[in-house]
């Protein structure tokens, strides 16, 4: 490995210390659907994503919620004795991929069949705190 790759290698290892983040693999929704609960609550202050997502009628806002916990708990192994109601975490970034696809066959009229793809989904969802956005800005 090169001085430069390995450079860049060390630089990103030390970014995800301070990255606070939680990832769920192979949702059986499709990525559209999951997508419109995820853009709810991207960019978020996390108490009122928790709450959006509680009150929200959709079946992925249920998946998405115990994501977030997921990710306040990270967020807390982290950073003992810290409360996540003094710290302005936010919700910083959501991403969603799609996962495998089922195949699966349905029939159809006059001996035919038709081919159905069971979606699913990969889903990151990646916290930050407004404090240090504020310091990185001011430097």
């Amino acid at each position: 490995m090169g001085a430069r790759k390995r450079n860049t290698a060390e630089q990103k290892k030390e970014a995800a210390k301070s990255r606070y983040q939680a990832v769920l693999k192979n949702v059986p929704t499709s990525p559209r659907k999951m997508r419109l609960v995820t853009d709810l609550i991207s960019g978020m202050e996390v108490n009122k994503a928790l709450h959006v997502l509680k009150f929200s009628p959709q079946e992925a806002s249920r998946r998405v919620e115990k994501l977030l916990l997921s990710a306040i708990a990270n967020w807390q192994a982290k950073n003992e004795g810290a409360r996540v109601e003094e710290s302005n975490l936010y919700v910083k970034e959501v991403h969603v991929d799609g996962g495998r696809a089922l195949k699966r066959l349905q029939t159809a009229p006059q001996g035919r069949a038709y081919r159905v793809r069971k979606r699913s989904n990969h889903v990151t969802l990646v916290l930050d705190s407004m404090k240090t956005e504020v310091e990185n800005s001011t430097n």
